[in-house]
């Protein structure tokens, strides 16, 4: 789940950081969003954790009720009574840390005012070929604060501010980067498979894609956009074709998600198309036998302008040479 991908009114303040959580791979996914804010408003909570399951919302916590409570209905499923109440406890804890934390946050950076944003990611992937991943980060004001390093297992700071807190996880009396590493690649993964097991018909659902080509032009040159909508699951491969090779996209591609559930991305190209030149649009996904293609279909007009230019400055070019001919011609 991309950090830029949900409105601050979902309660997910958490994912406007950490921007390689934006990768697209192929297999599952577990993550846990915490949010704590330094003052009460903007209809936020003080304190706010979510967990997702590939991008489905299936657990929440917030300080404005102080209860653990299912996000998703499969979750409802889960055979252990005390599950709830534990989960509660845990976003207890999690809240009075981070509530800690945004304080600290603030004496680093000298702010003793304002609004202020402290925030806590941390996940593991299950991908198809049976290999794990795990990442465990801190953002502060939107931006990134502090990161676990998974080869080494210790925390290191991104911002000259953060280094006081990173050195105090890295103490060894502490082992705080040794603890992470045991809940990634045990607790974390054996979570991921129970969920799974639970949500398995939500989860392994499949919604095919919708396809749009547009086009804005600005003179010879032309950006292309090919918006694709309503998939699932979130892992897709979007590309433009010219002809049959791959056109490479300058912009990021972000996967946002949709309100229903589903996902959407739009993947843009800027080029100045060749009147002989298919381009098209194409798109791989779980869900589809073969790839989906669409092709942009250019305006003739568009052609017949650049065409009409280039025969109007050669005129114009011709008549200049040909007026210097006779101007030098001698008597």
């Amino acid at each position: 789940m991309c950090l830029s991908q949900v409105p601050l009114s979902d309660m997910c303040l958490s994912q406007v950081t950490l921007s390689d959580m934006c990768l697209s791979f192929s297999g599952h996914s577990l993550r846990y969003y915490h949010t704590a804010v330094s003052s009460l408003g903007h209809e936020l909570p003080e304190f706010i954790s979510v967990g997702y399951v590939d991008g489905i919302q299936i657990t929440r916590y917030g300080s404005d009720t102080g209860q653990a409570r299912p996000a998703a209905p499969w979750m409802k499923k889960l055979e252990n009574p005390d599950y709830w109440e534990e989960e509660t406890r845990n976003g207890k804890r999690a809240e009075a840390v981070n509530k800690h934390n945004v304080k600290k946050a603030m004496s680093h950076f000298n702010q003793t005012g304002g609004f202020h944003v402290f925030q806590e990611m941390y996940g593991c992937e299950l991908r198809d070929d049976g290999s794990t991943r795990g990442y465990w980060q801190y953002g502060y004001d939107g931006k990134d604060f502090i990161s676990l390093d998974t080869e080494r297992w210790v925390y290191y700071p991104i911002t000259d501010q953060a280094q006081v807190g990173a050195q105090k996880w890295n103490n060894l009396e502490l082992r705080d980067g040794e603890k992470a590493k045991d809940y990634l690649e045990t607790d974390c993964i054996n979570w991921l498979r129970k969920y799974l097991e639970y949500g398995k018909e939500e989860l392994e659902r499949r919604a095919r894609p919708e396809l749009k080509v547009s086009s804005q032009e600005s003179g010879k040159v032309v950006n292309l956009h090919c918006q694709v909508y309503g998939f699932y699951p979130q892992d897709v491969d979007v590309k433009w074709m010219q002809n049959e090779e791959n056109i490479l996209s300058d912009e990021a591609k972000q996967i946002l998600p949709n309100s229903n559930g589903t996902y959407q991305i739009r993947v843009s190209v800027r080029l100045i198309p060749r009147e002989w030149v298919r381009y098209t649009c194409r798109v791989d996904h779980s869900s589809l036998e073969e790839p989906l293609i669409v092709r942009w279909h250019h305006r003739p007009e568009f052609f017949n302008f650049i065409t009409g230019t280039w025969v109007t400055v050669g005129a114009i070019a011709a008549f200049i040479i040909v007026g210097i001919c006779i101007c030098d011609r001698p008597d």
